[in-house]
């Protein structure tokens, strides 16, 4: 491969469409002008909009197909009958060498099989994990696994934490990341075995972040740590509980708003101010989530992310790359196993 960045972006993935996802490619290409794609897809329609992406145009590769991954099909399916599908194709771009990363904005769980079948974990990673950034009072943290792995052991909470942090360091430019386990409670005796087993390995482990113990629920939001580790069955209920509470609260302020003459001059006085709350609620800003763990790069995006959300989530794909978040990961492991700490025998019996 090149010297440049290269990614192969499924086309017939998301709500919007070819264009929409097109669209998004040429705005990267503006903020990332050394980007090169690699576009699945009809070649006929992306010929057509290649006429309107004079930049994308310049250097992008076509691989026409016509096949693609429903949105209603289950993994199964996609595994048996996807590999000439656009978003199969992008995959194996990344696995034949041909591109760093792949971005889709399609069938999550389709995504999520076919890109463990073809790429599979990393040497040292059990299980590949589904990590996002979430918006909180501060900055944006790092929060996984969101649905790869309902259940989870505690070497497979170490990897996490682990892959999150190196994802951390890439992405947010953090030398050592602030991480904590999702728990039910702060003091060192709660959770499960699973999670306290966690703890006293990260407690003691050698490795670029500072573990700060347990995080509760009602402390995410606050941003007092970067990366937040748990198992996919409790990431994904969080993760859906905070979009929906960030839902809630701007239905409320717009009926607020809306009851009597005074609230809507209250409105026109702090408009710039819900501006903002809504830009900094909005998933778009936040998307693309990244399967860690997979000897390759891959992206998912919203299917109902807008232009913008799109381009975002092809901006993660390139930080990924370019700040080699596989061999952060690969490395971090190494240094983990060499110094790797004893688990006390209070806490394996607790």
């Amino acid at each position: 491969m090149t010297a440049a960045p290269i990614i192969a972006l499924d086309l017939m993935g998301g709500d919007a469409g070819l264009a929409n996802v097109m669209a998004a490619a040429e705005v990267a290409s503006e903020r990332y002008p050394k980007l090169v794609f690699r576009l699945h897809g009809p070649e006929h329609r992306i010929r057509e909009e290649l006429a309107k992406c004079p930049r994308l145009a310049a250097t992008a590769v076509v691989v026409h197909t016509d096949n693609v991954v429903l949105g209603t099909d289950k993994p199964s399916q996609a595994l048996r009958r996807g590999r000439t599908s656009s978003m199969g194709m992008a995959i194996d771009s990344v696995k034949q060498g041909a591109a760093h990363a792949a971005v889709s904005a399609g069938n999550t769980g389709a995504l999520m099989a076919m890109a463990l079948f073809s790429l599979r974990t990393m040497p040292g990673i059990d299980r590949p994990a589904l990590a996002a950034l979430l918006p909180t009072l501060k900055n944006d943290s790092v929060v996984l696994d969101l649905g790869a792995n309902t259940e989870c052991d505690a070497e497979n909470l170490v990897q996490f934490a682990v892959m999150g942090a190196a994802f951390a360091r890439t992405v947010l430019g953090l030398e050592k990341p602030r991480v904590a386990l999702l728990n039910i409670g702060e003091e060192e005796l709660k959770g499960t075995d699973e999670i306290r087993d966690a703890a006293a390995l990260l407690r003691g482990a050698v490795l670029p972040m500072h573990f700060e113990g347990f995080v509760e629920g009602d402390k995410i939001g606050q941003g007092n740590v970067d990366v937040i580790v748990t198992d996919g069955f409790s990431g994904n209920i969080a993760l859906k509980t905070a979009e929906g509470t960030g839902k809630l609260v701007t239905g409320l302020l717009a009926k607020a708003f809306e009851s009597s003459w005074l609230t809507r001059l209250g409105y026109l006085m702090s408009r710039g101010a819900l501006r903002a709350l809504r830009a900094h609620l909005d998933p778009n800003a936040h998307n693309g989530a990244v399967f860690l763990g997979l000897n390759g790069i891959v992206v998912k995006s919203h299917g109902s992310a807008n232009v913008l959300g799109i381009a975002n989530a092809i901006g993660v794909a390139h930080d990924l790359i370019v700040g080699k978040v596989g061999e952060r990961i690969l490395q971090d492991l190494a240094n983990f196993r060499a110094h790797r700490p004893a688990v006390p025998e209070a806490v394996a019996e607790a």
